[in-house]
């Protein structure tokens, strides 16, 4: 262990987040890309949940995963974007030390429920696929409500030690090379010893992370041997297309979280990394209602009955007698 440069560990109260790009040109073109980028995750998401609220048909296990993941991409994007388009438009780029903890924590959580629930959407099309007659009966709404509910409690534990250690270390600079307040980019600005840190931080990647995606790995193992075994063309199709969104969205979650956290130092790009990190950040988020109503039927045909509703209401409305008086 190297020692600790005492001379320069100062108290830091804020960090300054250097962003995505220091060009001043760059500047307006990002703002505008990362607001829509946010706009759109935000209504996509948000009508995700009013459908499968509003439509009785919806009301089922694999919807209300989908539900609950439509509200923590929500929660998730907006840990970050709002921050970070302040940094593109004001030029704000100053985050308290508190606030900067507060972002890490919330973005370490936001994930790790994301996670837990992509596995728990895995389980449900495994139910459904696998043993579809006891299917009801598996994935009861008792089930399903209390999966969901570990998910959401065991992601923000799992991220209080490492922020608590996080919290306990000396700085020796405040210039975050990163677009929000991440992991690594604040444990190369410690100066004190963050070996114990990085133990916390391999165990808990190991439960929030590993463990989760080899049971997706094993459901699907069991599913597409399951879809294999279905004698018609038609039959096989059919089954697919009831987890191939769910495949598709942890397929770009997980590949660019590998990317980032997984490529060895010496091949990895800082800048490279911060791109990979708008994948899982900000485009997964905005993709993911958009993958999970583009073949889906039940989600376009709720969708069309609640902007018909809509429609009929607006109509009646403006026929009303009361209205013209």
């Amino acid at each position: 262990m190297e020692p600790l440069d005492t001379e320069n560990i100062t108290t830091v109260t804020e960090f300054i987040i250097l962003g995505l790009s220091e060009n001043p040109g760059l500047q307006v073109p990002l703002f505008l890309v990362f607001l829509l980028i946010y706009l759109i995750t935000l209504l996509g998401n948000l009508v995700i949940i009013t459908l499968i609220w509003a439509d009785p048909h919806l009301h089922t296990p694999m919807y209300f995963f989908l539900c609950n993941l439509s509200l923590t991409d929500i929660c998730y994007t907006s840990v970050i974007i709002p921050k970070l388009l302040g940094i593109f438009l004001l030029r704000f780029n100053t985050i308290s030390y508190a606030g900067c903890l507060t972002q890490l924590y919330f973005f370490m959580s936001s994930a790790g429920v994301e996670i837990f629930l992509l596995t728990a959407m895995a389980y449900d099309r495994y139910v459904a696929i696998c043993n579809p007659l006891r299917y009801s009966l598996i994935m009861n709404w008792r089930v399903c409500i209390l999966m969901a509910i570990t998910s959401w409690i065991t992601a923000f534990l799992n991220s209080t030690p490492a922020t608590a250690s996080i919290s306990s270390l000396s700085f020796c600079g405040f210039d975050i090379d990163h677009f929000f307040c991440d992991l690594f980019p604040l444990l190369k600005l410690s100066c004190t010893d963050t070996a114990r840190i990085h133990i916390l931080i391999i165990i808990e990647t190991v439960v929030a992370s590993v463990l989760p995606f080899l049971l997706m790995i094993i459901s699907y193992v069991y599913i597409i041997s399951a879809i294999l075994k279905i004698r018609s063309a038609g039959g096989r199709r059919k089954a697919f297309s009831t987890c191939s969104s769910h495949l598709t969205v942890v397929s770009v979650f997980y590949l660019s979280i590998f990317c980032v956290y997984l490529t060895p130092k010496s091949a990895f790009s800082l800048a490279l990394g911060k791109v990979f990190s708008v994948f899982y950040t900000a485009a997964a988020p905005m993709l993911n209602p958009i993958i999970y109503s583009a073949r889906n039927r039940e989600m376009q045909n709720a969708l069309r009955k609640l902007v018909g509703e809509v429609a009929s209401r607006r109509r009646q409305g403006i026929n009303h007698p009361k209205l013209h008086q």
